[in-house]
């Protein structure tokens, strides 16, 4: 090969390797500017809540202050702050209701979707396109009749129909097919049959295990949908003391309350509110990771 030759394509294989380093730089530095972005908000609720009402009133500072014990110790003992807030009391409805909704969310999503992805009859379309169509409806349009029927039940100030209404779950069955469309052979499912594994028994030990990416993501959003929800459980939960509600109820009625009106304080209580999403996240996405390696059937 000649010098002219060589030099040709040591010129091509540079330009390709600098041209990827680039793309490479513009890629990092763009998700290091929308981890700032996503993480800023964080940042300054966590430093203000180590700061005195005087000091937020004054201004943004991103350095932290000096009163993060005595913003929590008036979280625990403050007698304004008690009447419309309890962490403890919070945190104990709230992880009943949104642990049981999110079990029973992607649990029966998963059992849906591997349903109309594995098994062939008349009406499999047509259910998937009304479970398409019922995820385009909002919950606002349905609440009235919701909490009419609730009442006729006598359901109200309960947290049954906070829980309940969680296995249909429309968008995470789309989600669930479209993995397991992706994702999920059916050949593995025939293997099974052929071992004589039942239906179910094929559904636990094989479907589950296969797509616990696609659970725990869904698992991670159900979590913080059902945590953060305020809407719902301030329509059912309409009587009720402060030992029954939810923490976003409590947070919404410190946050209304002419009571209280230490910002140091109300900014600590919702940084502690936070702190179970940042648990579950942490718990949940080492799933997504190691779910990533998972095989499916070579052909």
């Amino acid at each position: 090969m000649s010098n002219n030759m060589k030099s040709v394509y040591g010129r091509a294989k540079d330009s390709y390797a600098f041209k990827i380093k680039l793309k490479s730089g513009i890629l990092l530095l763009w998700f290091i500017i929308l981890t700032i972005i996503c993480l800023l908000p964080i940042y300054i609720l966590v430093i203000n809540a180590t700061r005195s009402h005087t000091d937020i009133s004054n201004g943004l500072s991103l350095v932290p202050g000096k009163f993060l014990v005595s913003n929590f110790k008036k979280v625990l003992s403050e007698p304004n702050f008690k009447f419309a807030f309890n962490i403890f009391h919070g945190y104990k409805n709230s992880l009943i209701i949104t642990c049981c909704s999110t079990f029973l969310t992607v649990f029966f999503s998963a059992l849906t979707a591997y349903g109309i992805h594995v098994y062939d009859f008349k009406l499999k379309e047509i259910s998937y396109t009304v479970i398409l169509l019922v995820m385009m409806v909002p919950m606002q349009v349905t609440s009235a009749g919701f909490v009419s029927f609730m009442i006729d039940l006598k359901l109200t100030n309960t947290y049954w129909p906070l829980i309940i209404p969680a296995v249909a779950a429309p968008a995470v069955v789309y989600f669930m097919r479209s993995y397991m469309k992706s994702s999920f052979p059916l050949d593995i499912v025939e293997a099974a049959r052929i071992d004589g594994c039942s239906e179910f028994r094929t559904f636990l030990s094989i479907a589950i295990p296969m797509m616990k990416p696609a659970i725990a993501v869904q698992a991670i959003f159900a979590f913080i949908a059902s945590w953060n929800n305020y809407y719902n459980p301030n329509m059912i939960l309409i009587n009720v003391g402060l030992k029954k509600k939810t923490l976003p109820m409590m947070v919404a009625s410190l946050s209304a309350s002419d009571k209280f009106n230490d910002f140091g304080t109300i900014y600590l209580a919702i940084a502690l509110s936070i702190i179970p999403i940042i648990i579950a996240y942490v718990a949940l996405s080492r799933f997504i990771i190691a779910g990533v390696a998972l095989g499916g059937v070579k052909e």
